[in-house]
């Protein structure tokens, strides 16, 4: 039988997706079940925090999570951005995201080409003049703002949306032989839904040292993390599938075509012709 894996994300919105390949490859049960869900943040809840947005002149995005409650509660909040309101990203993925809410000019967006935070920090010292703002999920931790004080950034952190376990239903069946991780709020969700889970054979991959460290915390046993060789989540979970069982597992063949089959012909039989 071919393994069952789950992906702790939301199924993938194009088919061009190496998971699909690897399923279809393998013929293998790939599961997308999101153990994290985010959730609105009401105006009510943001103003108790006493965060000042209109006072700030650039925004430090780490997700495309983060841009769309920005400006979600922008909106509510009836705050007006400025034209020249400056944008600093963890990447250019989360960078060119902005777009789905005001124009993209270089002269105002700032992204690091290796897509890390500590790379951001660089770039945004050279604009020291600016008061940064910083959305947050309630479920972050102090790694920017450290990184922001000890480079003598002046800046301000707000919570700008929820990140909550998604609960499983009763009922709900967990037999995977896989399951892979993203983040430590992913790691927090497993151990809340099932606390009394043995892990047994059952093979976690995680993903960041972050999320890796939680797992090995909540006294996981960690199987598969990036290396040099596994770069990305496919290439580590095909790796997993060539070595889980050889024999249950290798890639599907096309059916090579049936062999016409041969009819022997019976030999002809002798006639003999009597004597009269």
């Amino acid at each position: 039988m071919a393994p069952k894996i789950l992906i702790s994300q939301p199924k993938p919105q194009t088919e061009k997706s190496p998971y699909f390949d690897i399923a279809e490859k393998y013929g293998v049960d790939m599961v997308f079940r999101p153990f994290i869900k985010i959730e609105k943040m009401s105006a009510k809840d943001f103003r108790q925090q006493k965060v000042s947005i209109p006072g700030h002149t650039a925004v430090v995005f780490t997700s495309r999570h983060a841009i769309d409650h920005f400006f979600d509660l922008v909106k509510e909040l009836r705050v007006v951005i400025k034209e020249d309101m400056k944008y600093f990203c963890k990447s250019e993925q989360v960078a060119l995201y902005i777009q789905k809410y005001v124009q993209y000019r270089k002269r105002k967006v700032f992204f690091p080409l290796t897509g890390k935070v500590s790379d951001l920090i660089p770039i945004m010292e050279k604009h020291k003049q600016e008061n940064y703002f910083v959305p947050q999920s309630s479920a972050h931790n102090d790694e920017m703002k450290n990184m922001l004080d000890a480079a003598g950034l002046k800046h301000d952190e707000a919570v700008m949306y929820y990140t909550v376990s998604n609960d499983f239903q009763p009922g709900e069946p967990f037999d995977y032989n896989m399951l892979v991780f993203f983040s430590p709020e992913g790691i927090h969700s497993l151990v809340k839904n099932f606390p009394n889970f043995d892990q047994g054979k059952v093979a976690i991959a995680c993903l960041g040292q972050k999320t890796i460290e939680a797992a090995e915390e909540a006294g996981l046993r960690v199987d598969m993390k990036p290396t040099p060789e596994l770069r990305s989540v496919p290439a580590i979970i095909e790796d997993f599938i060539k070595h889980h069982s050889k024999d249950e597992i290798a890639p599907k063949k096309a059916a090579a075509p049936k062999k016409k089959a041969t009819v022997k012909k019976a030999p002809a039989k002798k006639t003999t012709t009597k004597k009269a």
